[in-house]
């Protein structure tokens, strides 16, 4: 049976839990590496940061929906009720598109089908939930597992980013992948029900 996910609001555990998964260097690569000055990078915010924010400070990050960039983050939960990982989508509205990105923290989870999980979770939000036209992914050439997961989804090819990311010491090209909400729902006429679970909260 496909593994199943649940995308819920994030909270201060949950972001304790991300920034010590950032620690590990194999989930900090699969991610978005480190900032040349040696932390590991994470988009929205800060987690070391988040931790102790204030009400007013968390409320900015993760429920305002007039911050710009827009962004959409949330907590992803195991059907048994573990928190494994972090998806997040910066949205351009007046675009019709959405960039997805799934953190899989919990190594323990990792080619468990939980990525896939999640990012079927993500293009129904997109696409049933928020009505854009496409979601996209961008992609560094070294993680090809990712590539070929994103591609076993149905998204497609889009163009290339030449020496986008760091890594290793070194620059390398990374792709941008999309799917459009026709492809969506020709490629999942029934939905994602088999992959997702459901919706906690007004996420």
């Amino acid at each position: 049976m496909p593994s199943r996910c649940e995308l819920r609001p994030v909270t201060r555990d949950d972001v304790q839990r991300i920034a010590d998964w950032l620690k590990d260097p194999d989930v900090s690569e699969s991610w978005f590496g480190r900032y040349t000055y040696g932390d590991a990078a994470h988009l929205g915010y800060e987690p070391e940061e988040m931790i102790n924010a204030t009400q007013e400070q968390w409320d900015e990050v993760f429920d305002d929906p007039h911050h710009e960039p827009h962004r959409d983050i949330f907590s992803i939960y195991s059907e048994e009720g573990e928190h494994i990982g972090e998806g997040q989508l910066s949205i351009d509205e007046p675009l019709g598109d959405a960039q997805i990105s799934v953190l899989i923290g919990d190594k323990t989870k990792w080619h468990s089908g939980y990525g896939t999980a999640a990012t079927l979770a993500m293009l129904e939000h997109i696409f049933d939930h928020l009505g854009l036209y496409r979601g996209w992914v961008d992609v560094p050439t070294y993680n090809e597992a990712a590539r070929t997961m994103f591609e076993h989804i149905g998204f497609v090819h889009e163009g290339t980013l030449r020496s986008s990311r760091p890594h290793a010491g070194a620059r390398h090209d990374s792709a941008v992948l999309g799917m459009l909400v026709d492809e969506y729902h020709q490629r999942f006429p029934d939905g994602v029900s088999s992959h997702v679970i459901g919706w906690e909260g007004n996420v």
